[in-house]
C-alpha cells in the first residue's frame, strides 16, 4: 500500500499556522470514487482514504510506515518567505 508523508499548508482564510507543525500519513486512494446512483453521493469501497495519522516530527512519521510495510513518499513543505515591513512604507511616495 502507498501511503504520503506531508507538512500540511496553512488555509487561505487564516492567518495562523495552528495545524501546520505536525506531520501528516495519508494512504492513496486505491480505488476511485464513484458517485452513487439511488442516492448521488460520491462514495469509495476504499476505507483507509478515510484516515490521517498525525506526528510530530517528520522521522516519526517515516518510522511508522517502515514498521507497518508501507511503500511512502515524502513531500517536504515550501520555505515561507518573510517580507519585513513597517508602517512607513504606506506612506513612501514612489515618483
Amino acid at each position: 500500500m502507498q501511503a504520503r508523508i506531508y507538512q500540511p499548508a496553512k488555509t487561505a482564510v487564516s492567518s495562523g499556522r495552528h495545524k501546520t507543525r505536525e506531520w501528516v500519513v495519508e494512504h492513496e486512494p486505491r480505488s476511485p470514487r464513484l458517485p452513487d446512483r439511488l442516492v448521488g453521493w460520491v462514495g469509495s469501497d476504499d476505507t483507509d482514504q478515510q484516515v490521517r495519522l498525525f506526528f510530530p516530527t517528520k522521522e516519526a512519521a517515516i518510522a511508522y510506515c517502515e514498521r507497518q510495510g508501507l511503500s511512502y513518499t515524502v513531500d517536504e513543505p515550501h520555505q515561507r518567505i518573510l517580507r519585513p515591513k513597517s508602517y512607513a512604507e504606506n506612506f513612501i511616495r514612489r515618483v
